[in-house]
């Protein structure tokens, strides 16, 4: 161990001291630095995290045990078979997130075998589908961060993937909002962090008056503002799943309800995946595994990382809130502390015309805590107070997600310096759906270059289509279109959801499409039926009985989510006898 790490253990120390955190151990393991021992409550732990973090390791590992909890194990599929037993692909990626998805999407243009393996009944069920679709303009993250550098890019590359992959895309921009004129004397650094980290548009500082005139409903309280013209909003789902359908179109497959159980490794080098469906082999494993890449890298033997919980809560305002918000606005506190980890939350619109208020940040011990607490909704309506016209009635729902944090607050993006056929993808949370597109090119790039290394022959793909044509919404169209539409397919015309004006066609479209959604979850996903403020307590009926006529299956084999998640299960005696009668 070098001179400087054994200083800086000893800085940590020194820390965990001064902030009576005792019974917390402290080494070197490896490159990363390693906690151990114990704390007395969770909020201490996650203090330890911190303060070990920013010392020059390479990652920290956080084994700190609290009295009293014990991490909750991941969720498990229900399904177990041999599908995948025996069979070989070029590169697996493990998890259908939204990075993972591009990933796959960007390897298909390579003439490559390509695998996504995904634990849940759908793509994007976890952070992927429980973001707040914004498209940051690359302003919050730090200068010199694998965040600022993706996020950028990413961000850029958005206007032309929407229109290859057909999902809507629109650019608002984005308000920080003054608290006091003070706040006024920060615009260098503002203006500075812009330049620095190279944001695009034509940003600028607001006076209050300006401000007012591009939102006439924003709280009198502001002093002023300034404005990101680049931030966007996408479906987050849609996206991951346009990204998905356009890999599967040029080859690559999609197995879901597939979990990894465990690695086979020889020589410093992965050779078997070990799922619920059998063992595979494989020539390169990318680790796209969310909150739980961590556990997939302890898998291989390179733990060099911990990933902790964070969990965040946002609100849907009704569609019909629309014409009363038209940027995505905030108002945080620029004083900042050393333990704020959160952007503070705000207004954030979304692409089918909802509002969004969030989202909140709790650090949890269970990575898959999706609960939403009352303490947690009081907070999201104090953001009311920035728009004089919302108010809580107008909230048709909320949800929670948890995003996938590193200790040291960045993404980490490498191929393993111990696993020669193993890629880190990790901790990538917020900005992490804007930076997903530049972050794929990458380990796009890291994947050829393990390939090629181990004796394949990779060459790009003459045939790759980088089109991908999404399902009609009906409610969108112009008469004339939607008129057209009908004449040709009926289905189009039998709306079932009322509220989203959903139409058997799009539900039928969204169960055939080249990932199919398979729940009723995934319908709402993919076309919005259930989605609208009474939440299918008119169009459920219907969507399960469309489902189960088009996959050929009894109502009763639909779940809500996969799993165990069935909505009937079984006839009552009037319509049993009823049909017995038939």
């Amino acid at each position: 161990m070098s001179q400087r790490a054994e200083r800086e253990l000893k800085r940590v120390r020194r820390k965990l001291k001064k902030k009576n955190l005792k019974a917390v151990n402290v080494e070197a393991a490896g490159k990363s630095i390693r906690l151990s021992g114990s704390a007395g409550n969770w909020d201490e732990r996650v203090r330890a995290g911190y303060i070990a973090a920013g010392h020059g390791f390479k990652g920290v590992i956080n084994d700190i045990t609290v009295d009293g909890i014990t991490e909750p194990e991941m969720s498990l599929p229900l399904v177990s078979d041999e599908m995948l037993d025996g069979r070989e692909f070029d590169a697996v990626i493990v998890g259908g997130g939204v990075v993972g998805c591009a990933i796959a999407r960007e390897l298909s243009k390579m003439n490559i075998s390509i695998v996504i393996l995904e634990k849940e009944a759908d793509l994007a069920m976890q952070a992927s589908g429980r973001n707040d679709g914004m498209i940051h303009p690359g302003f919050a993250a730090s200068p010199g961060t694998k965040k600022a550098h993706y996020n950028i890019r990413g961000n850029r590359m958005y206007t032309e993937l929407s229109k290859q992959l057909d999902f809507e895309l629109k650019r608002p921009g984005s308000i920080i909002l003054f608290k006091t004129a003070w706040y006024k004397l920060l615009l260098p650094i503002f203006k500075a962090r812009c330049r620095k980290n190279g944001v695009e548009g034509s940003w600028r500082s607001l006076s209050a008056k300006e401000v007012r005139r591009v939102e006439p409903n924003v709280s009198p309280s502001q002093k002023g503002g300034f404005i990101l013209p680049s931030a966007g909003i996408v479906s987050p789902y849609r996206v991951t799943i346009a990204l998905a359908e356009n890999a599967v179109e040029n080859g690559a497959e999609v197995f879901l309800n597939t979990v990894v159980r465990d690695l086979e490794s020889a020589d410093g080098k992965i050779t078997g995946v070990v799922t619920n469906r059998g063992t595979l082999r494989c020539g390169l494993v990318i680790n796209a595994a969310g909150v739980w890449a961590d556990k997939l890298a302890e898998m291989a033997g390179d733990r060099f990382f911990s990933i902790h919980g964070r969990k965040g809560t946002d609100a849907i305002l009704d569609r019909s809130c629309a014409p009363l918000q038209r940027h995505i606005v905030g108002m945080p506190s620029l004083l900042g502390t050393k333990n704020s980890h959160s952007k503070g939350g705000g207004i954030v619109l979304c692409v089918e015309g909802n509002i969004l208020l969030g989202p909140t940040a709790e650090e949890v011990p269970d990575r898959e805590d999706y609960s939403t607490e009352p303490e947690s909704f009081n907070n999201l309506l104090k953001q009311l107070y920035l728009n004089t016209r919302l108010n809580s009635s107008m909230i048709i729902n909320y949800y929670s997600g948890v995003r996938a944090a590193s200790w040291d607050e960045d993404f980490i993006i490498e191929p393993s310096e111990k696993v020669s056929n193993l890629i880190h993808v990790a901790a990538i949370q917020s900005p992490g759906l804007a930076s997903a597109p530049a972050i794929a090119e990458d380990v796009a790039q890291m994947a050829v270059r393990a390939l090629t290394s181990a004796g394949v022959r990779v060459l790009p793909r003459a045939d790759f289509n980088p089109i991908r044509r999404g399902i009609p919404a009906v409610k969108d169209l112009t008469a004339e279109a939607r008129t057209a539409l009908i004449k040709e397919d009926p289905a189009y015309g039998e709306i079932l959801c009322r509220c989203e004006e959903v139409s058997r066609g799009e539900i039928r479209d969204a169960l055939l499409s080249k990932v199919p959604a398979t729940t009723i979850d995934g319908v709402k996903r993919r076309v919005r039926a259930g989605a609208g403020r009474c939440h299918g307590g008119f169009c459920l009926p219907r969507v399960i009985q469309a489902m189960a006529s088009e996959l050929g299956v009894q109502v009763t084999d639909i779940t809500k989510k996969g799993g165990d998640s069935a909505i009937l299960i079984g006839e009552t005696k009037e319509e049993a006898a009823r049909e017995a009668a038939v």
